[in-house]
């Protein structure tokens, strides 16, 4: 049998684990399964996007990302439109494509995924013709998060939380115009998530209804409040019922445009970035060759958040366990 061949992507310094041993465990797990991996690291942005496109010409069966939602974003970047799988081995502070793949974040579970090796066809998204997305892209509130996120020195949860804490104190809501099929509405918003997945990741869902294989965006908009809706909003999100909230709009689309009166922060896939006072995004349909478990996860209110919490939580006392 011919070996099928792929390569590992692996930034070293993506979320808050060690990947030391990481690339000869992956060896060690798929080579007697018929994989031929060869390994490469990252040293800067850009470079997963590189290292996945040579990949692609060089007609690999597959790339592995190991990283954090950056590192996934610029592999799958790469692999568009092309027949090269992308494998995802999650490694970040919140792995928003993996948790909705249902791509377990243990990283032995996450490579039993990769050895069954049943691709999917996906979709993703496009920014003014120029920057792709597979999660979420948005502005406003988590927009502000993910560039204040983005100045920290350590990465992890608490420090998204602190972040999280810090915008709000500050934070601002604008006015944006959003332009899709045909309908036009002006709303002061404290955020619109456009949305190709249903989180941001760690479990935070902020359309819970998005599938990923259907041509559209789910778009959430949530209006400006005061504290109290703030908060019953971030309750929503974290319990996966946010489309049940008063102060969300939530419709899906094909495409839209999203105007506001100034260049800003936006986000893509939780990456901070500046954009101009217009912004359009497409979406491709089922462009984007997966591997990934072949049962879609079901999101249940409150169900669904409560059991990725306890796996977290078991996950987190297993690594505690093995280091003691």
């Amino acid at each position: 049998m011919t070996p099928r061949r792929s390569r590992l992507v692996i930034n070293p310094i993506s979320g808050t684990r060690s990947k030391k041993g990481l690339a000869q465990f992956v060896v060690d797990r798929l080579t007697p399964l018929g994989w031929e991996v060869e390994v490469k690291y990252t040293g800067g942005h850009g470079d997963a996007t590189r290292l996945a496109r040579e990949a692609a010409e060089r007609g690999f069966d597959a790339v592995f990302a190991a990283g954090g939602d950056g590192t996934v974003n610029e592999t799958a970047a790469a692999l568009c439109g092309t027949r090269t799988a992308l494998g995802i081995i999650p490694c970040g502070s919140g792995n928003g494509l993996a948790r909705h793949l249902g791509i377990p974040v243990d990283v032995e579970e996450g490579i039993k995924v990769i050895a069954a090796n049943r691709p999917m066809d996906i979709d993703y998204a496009i920014v003014n013709d120029t920057r792709k997305f597979f999660c979420t892209c948005g502005v406003g509130f988590d927009a502000a998060v993910s560039e204040a996120f983005s100045r920290k020195k350590t990465r992890g949860k608490l420090t998204y939380i602190q972040s999280t804490f810090q915008t709000l104190a500050r934070f601002e809501p604008e006015y944006y115009t959003i332009i899709a099929d045909g309908q036009r509405l002006t709303e002061k918003a404290f955020l619109v998530a456009v949305c190709n997945a249903s989180q941001y990741g760690n479990n935070a869902y902020i359309a819970p209804g998005a599938v990923i294989d259907d041509g559209l965006l789910d778009v959430t908009i949530v209006h400006a409040g005061n504290i109290f809706s703030t908060a019953l909003v971030g309750f929503d999100i974290l319990a996966g019922q946010i489309e049940r909230n008063a102060s969300a709009m939530t419709f899906r689309t094909h495409a839209l445009t999203i105007e506001r009166s100034r260049p800003g922060v936006a986000h893509i896939d939780g990456e901070p970035i500046e954009l101009g006072s217009r912004i359009h995004i497409d979406c491709l349909h089922r462009d984007l060759r997966v591997i990934a478990p072949d049962t879609p996860i079901e999101i249940k209110p409150f169900i669904t958040p409560v059991q990725a919490m306890f796996s977290d939580f078991r996950l987190a006392i297993n690594k505690v366990i093995k280091k003691g």
